[in-house]
């Protein structure tokens, strides 16, 4: 599969490299997207919520009144959960909500993704760039020229680069990565995706093994 290089103002630069089949050309899997996304969320989550049981409440626990003749329901301690202020039947207790995903299906779920962008339309490879010094103006002009000034944007790297991230970070809607960070959560939040020259051996590398 043979992809036109485009330069930072969104012209091809005449060259064309050639993308692996398998991996941005494969059927996309809806399932394997939803599990790994699925895990990605709940990894997410602190899960640090709790609320109190009846054990746990500060009370007393003695019979707040007679069993039979009041004309109500029975009832024992101050702390049951049918009274104001009583504890939480069933409430939420402190706990991990993440769950393993073997690594061949989360390698067919970032495949899938990068395919579906593909067939979208809204994934293009732009020929490696850099700034002279961490600029929020200067990287707004690349995504001018790339056209995605008000889109969602995720832009791989091939290996770190200071000037662009600093450059990107008080971008609300632009994202950038490394080929390593690469995950189907981050692929399918972006509108568009692009991908530098230099991260394509990487991400073939990570996603053919």
């Amino acid at each position: 599969m043979k992809v036109a290089v485009l330069d930072i103002k969104g012209k091809e630069t005449g060259r064309q490299v050639e993308l692996s089949e398998e991996i941005f050309g494969i059927e996309p899997s809806e399932h394997a997207i939803y599990l790994d996304v699925k895990q990605y969320l709940a990894n997410q989550r602190q899960g640090t919520h709790k609320a109190k049981q009846r054990a746990e409440i500060a009370g007393s626990t003695r019979k707040i009144k007679k069993q039979k003749g009041t004309g109500t329901a029975r009832a024992g301690s101050i702390k049951s959960p049918v009274f104001r202020g009583g504890g939480r039947i069933f409430g939420p207790v402190p706990r991990s909500y993440s769950f393993k995903l073997n690594k061949g299906q989360k390698r067919l779920a970032r495949k899938s993704a990068l395919s579906q962008k593909m067939i979208e339309g809204s994934l293009s490879i732009v020929e490696n760039f850099n700034l002279d010094a961490p600029s929020t103006k200067d990287f707004v002009k690349v995504l001018e020229g790339l056209g995605l000034e008000n889109k969602k944007s995720l832009i791989v790297l091939g290996e770190s680069n200071n000037n662009v991230y600093l450059s990107s970070r008080n971008l609300k809607g632009s994202d950038v990565v490394l080929n390593s960070e690469l995950s189907t959560y981050k692929i399918l939040n972006a509108t568009n995706v692009v991908l530098l020259e230099g991260s394509l051996e990487g991400i073939e590398e990570n996603l053919s093994k």
